[in-house]
């Protein structure tokens, strides 16, 4: 790289406190324009990062004034001198969401900063780690898998009011919920929907009475459905089918969850 390209940086400066902008390959630093009505502070204590994914998007986003600082405390102590903000881009690396100091800085930079949107970027995409971000009080969640245009564009998802998280997320939420209806229903391959309704029934204990009314079913077609269940699980009384059921119950979900 020619040096003579590079301006006169003191290296050892905590913050990019200036806008960046990237013309062939060479970084200026600018006086922060008239375009410039809102600013992006990129929380990271590692200087090295922060800096460069700053440059990085600064080239991206020339009407958004991005800082970046090692804690926000630096921020306060100069943020008269910037833009409005607009959003905080909270960088963890490869730490995790629910270690101490992450989560307690999460919460308190969401309830200190309530109306600006605070985003996670991590190494990570566990869909875990996304959840409790999103708890902690995140307004979105973003994997360092993803390029600094796609980055950007998340972040003014968020500034405009939305939720962004990994289709990973996605995937993994839809396993759990296909995990989770087959934990509910693990005897659905034995009985009708309705017979598994009344089996669920049996094995809490209630009176046909009972049962008839919260499934809107007249008391002797749950008789019927008794029946018809205590001859599928060969059982000679009630108490029988209801210990039958709950073995099979048991068998059933072990099953489901060696596979």
């Amino acid at each position: 790289m020619n040096s003579a390209l590079i301006p006169n940086l003191d290296l050892r400066q905590e913050n990019v406190a200036v806008p960046l902008k990237i013309e062939n390959g060479a970084a200026h630093t600018l006086a922060m324009s008239a375009r410039q009505t809102h600013s992006l502070v990129i929380l990271d204590n590692r200087e090295l990062d922060r800096q460069c994914l700053a440059q990085c998007m600064a080239a991206q986003k020339a009407d958004l004034q991005i800082l970046a600082f090692g804690s926000i405390e630096e921020w306060k102590q100069k943020r008269d001198e910037y833009a409005p903000l607009s959003a905080i881009l909270l960088n963890v690396g490869g730490k995790k969401v629910d270690e101490p100091a992450v989560s307690e800085q999460i919460r308190k930079l969401s309830s200190e900063f309530a109306s600006t949107p605070l985003i996670v970027l991590a190494d990570s995409d566990d869909f875990g780690q996304i959840v409790r971000a999103l708890e902690y009080g995140a307004k979105g969640f973003i994997p360092a898998s993803v390029s600094v245009s796609v980055c950007m564009e998340l972040i003014a998802l968020s500034v405009a009011g939305g939720i962004f998280v990994p289709a990973s997320a996605l995937f993994a939420m839809r396993h759990l919920l296909d995990s989770s209806n087959a934990t509910a229903r693990p005897l659905a391959g034995i009985f009708t929907d309705r017979q598994a309704e009344v089996v669920e029934a049996l094995r809490r204990g209630k009176a046909n009475k009972i049962i008839a009314y919260e499934l809107n079913l007249r008391e002797s077609t749950v008789k019927v459905h008794v029946r018809n269940i205590m001859k599928k699980v060969k059982a000679t009384n009630r108490t029988e089918v209801v210990f039958k059921l709950n073995d099979l119950f048991q068998n059933n979900l072990s099953g489901g969850l060696a596979n």
